[in-house]
């Protein structure tokens, strides 16, 4: 992923058992220089496109379509809010299977829970939506003004059975409608990133993308 290569550099004495002298230094990545997208600019839908990921795509894949590169990952993962990319990116068909069935074994088919099916009256209009979680025991009655009577539903009717396999499945395909930044937006947002990375002047300062903590291996007279 090329976006640790996009962080500053922080020089610490080394810590290394082959080091020639106190003075020698390593350097690592300032990974505490970490950002996320602000959560105002997020939710400015014109900055951004409803994508839904493909099947067996990753964060890689993804850039590689949208803005030309895989090493542009981290743009995605970023962009898209996803901080636990194992949690929040979307597994594969086969994948999901097998987590389902390592995390619920032999009741895999077991009823979760129930969700309602769509109700419509005799003159074809919606009395009540599909997709509301219920109890085992619910029913349903209402009015049909154009039967002119009440009427009663229950049991496969009115309900369907969620097993823990179509939960956890319907649990991941919705991990795969994300939003992801414009194509025009790329350079700007490349730009902004690296603005934020870039030190200020400061005591350990060595230059804009290099700073040094104190070497205790040194001691004063």
């Amino acid at each position: 992923m090329a976006y640790f290569k996009e962080f500053p550099i922080i020089r610490y004495p080394s810590f290394l058992t082959g080091k020639n002298s106190s003075l020698d230094y390593v350097e690592v990545a300032n990974l505490f220089r970490r950002v996320k997208l602000r959560e105002d600019i997020q939710k400015e839908i014109t900055l951004f496109d409803k994508y839904e990921i493909p099947e067996g795509f990753r964060p890689d894949n993804v850039a590689e379509e949208l803005y030309g590169s895989d090493e542009l990952d981290w743009v995605v993962i970023i962009c898209s809010g996803i901080t636990n990319i194992r949690h929040d990116w979307p597994m594969s068909n086969s994948d999901i299977y097998n987590y389902a069935e390592a995390k619920y074994g032999d009741n895999l088919a077991d009823t979760r829970f129930f969700k309602t099916k769509e109700i419509k009256d005799s003159r074809d209009r919606i009395v009540l939506p599909a997709g509301k979680v219920v109890d085992e025991t619910f029913s349903y009655t209402f009015y049909d003004s154009g039967l002119g009577t009440n009427v009663v539903k229950s049991g496969t009717a009115v309900k369907n059975g969620i097993s823990n396999l179509a939960y956890e499945i319907d649990l991941n395909e919705k991990r795969r409608n994300i939003f992801v930044l414009k194509s025009g937006l790329l350079q700007q947002f490349l730009n902004d990133f690296r603005d934020i990375m870039v030190y200020g002047k400061s005591s350990q300062f060595i230059d804009e993308r290099t700073i040094q903590t104190e070497n205790l291996n040194i001691t004063m007279p």
